[in-house]
């Protein structure tokens, strides 16, 4: 299927060629429309002439949380007010919000970068989109909305939550198409189940924002909506950088497709903040090459990844990194280990018999005592309570095997872990 909404280059080296000529323009622009930056790169001892070649990426500075924060309310703004035409912000809960600032072109190439998710998802105009993420001053729903109408879809722009109106609006406007969280997809997932609607709509594609989505959540997904696994889709995105829609990973799931004629995508040791080897996970470091209003240069997304050093069989020259497979803020230490949810989340969805749900959850009995960590997991809806023990000895050997710690394993009823049509909350550390 030829692809709408891609990129004028059609080998490598004419799309280095335009990252190379996009990172020029960045860093001139933010040199010369922005003190923060210029202070930065002064700072660093770097004019905007130095940049000669792509690796002299690794001449400029970083951008933090922290010049999002310290910049409030129009961080890194790069162009007159006059030019700014829009502003988004993050979802976060804590402290401030990160808020960007949007040209009109900032709007106009979202809208396209998104539109060609679509595409890459195999979507066509005659698809029927519901869109069940958050509208407001977040990114999501704009995201979406505008990409649907780039793309020439029909937009069904109901928001989250209200599962009664989402399944109406499935069966009464043919939607063929739901985007959502994970979480929210497996709610709606089990709507679909328990009012015998699978089979009965036309739905065929979802589309996955905002939060991991272990296999075993995506089996399920697929089991009680009739929606085929091929055709469950990773969306990955972030206010700082547009938005959602900065990639997909195609029909061939070998990993997310980024956009690397809009940003230029560096996977570093969060630690010595050097590059690691293709293949080897480290932290998301972006640079925009067409952003206006708040560009970014080395922005550290804190996000853990990997690229994937293969070419897709879908014939993309779009180069691969892997799902979201947590953040370096997100680790938590115990027993002296360092771990990730996704290293949880990998563990479960290899053990039969587990369900889609779970709980992680770390105390300490009494004040100075040790550490516990205690595992939830839901059971499989048609399993049943004298399998219990068996259960919770695989995933008790599972974890001590993978990740060299004890926990105790609490398996509970399918159902009864909290379900959300946001990111759903997985670790309660209860330590001091």
């Amino acid at each position: 299927m030829e692809r709408t909404f891609d990129t004028t280059a059609k080998t490598e080296k004419e799309l280095q060629a335009l990252q190379l000529e996009g990172l020029k323009w960045t860093v001139n622009h933010v040199y010369n429309g922005s003190e923060i930056y210029r202070n930065k790169f002064d700072e660093k001892g770097v004019k905007p002439g130095d940049i000669k070649v792509l690796d002299d990426i690794r001449k400029l500075p970083f951008t933090t949380s922290t010049d999002l924060k310290d910049g409030y309310p129009f961080p890194l703004r790069s162009v007159p007010f006059e030019k700014v035409v829009r502003i988004h912000a993050s979802s976060g809960t804590t402290g401030k919000r990160k808020v960007l600032c949007y040209s009109a072109k900032d709007v106009d190439d979202w809208a396209e970068m998104f539109a060609r998710c679509y595409s890459y998802a195999d979507c066509t105009a005659e698809d029927r989109i519901q869109i069940a993420v958050g509208y407001g001053v977040w990114t999501a729903g704009w995201g979406f909305q505008n990409g649907c109408e780039r793309f020439g879809a029909m937009s069904i722009p109901i928001g989250p939550g209200n599962t009664d109106m989402q399944c109406q609006f499935l069966e009464d406007f043919g939607t063929t198409v739901l985007c959502c969280t994970a979480s929210m997809g497996l709610l709606m997932a089990e709507e679909i189940d328990q009012r015998g609607l699978k089979g009965k709509i036309a739905l065929r594609k979802m589309i996955f924002g905002s939060e991991r989505a272990s296999d075993a959540m995506r089996t399920r997904i697929s089991e009680l909506s009739g929606v085929s696994f091929d055709q469950l889709f990773d969306i990955p995105g972030m206010t700082e950088l547009y938005g959602p829609g900065t990639g997909l990973d195609c029909r061939y799931h070998r990993g997310i497709h980024y956009w690397a004629d809009y940003y230029i995508l560096e996977i570093l040791n969060p630690d010595t903040l050097e590059p690691v080897q293709p293949g080897e996970v480290g932290e998301m470091v972006v640079t925009t090459l067409k952003k206006e209003a708040a560009p970014l240069i080395r922005y550290r997304t804190r996000d853990l990844t990997r690229l994937i050093p293969e070419v897709c069989p879908c014939g993309s020259i779009m180069p691969m990194h892997d799902r979201i497979l947590g953040r370096s803020d997100d680790m938590f230490i115990y027993k002296a280990v360092n771990i990730y949810p996704s290293h949880i989340d990998q563990i479960l969805s290899n053990i039969k018999g587990v369900g889609s749900e779970y709980q992680i959850v770390l105390f300490r009995k009494e004040e100075r005592g040790k550490d516990h960590m205690t595992l939830r997991v839901e059971r499989l809806h048609d399993s049943h309570h004298h399998e219990d023990k068996h259960l919770g000895k695989a995933v008790e050997h599972a974890i001590k095997k993978q990740i060299l710690v004890s926990c105790d394993v609490e398996i509970v009823d399918h159902g009864s872990l909290p379900r959300s049509e946001r990111k759903t909350k997985r670790v309660f550390d209860n330590r001091d």
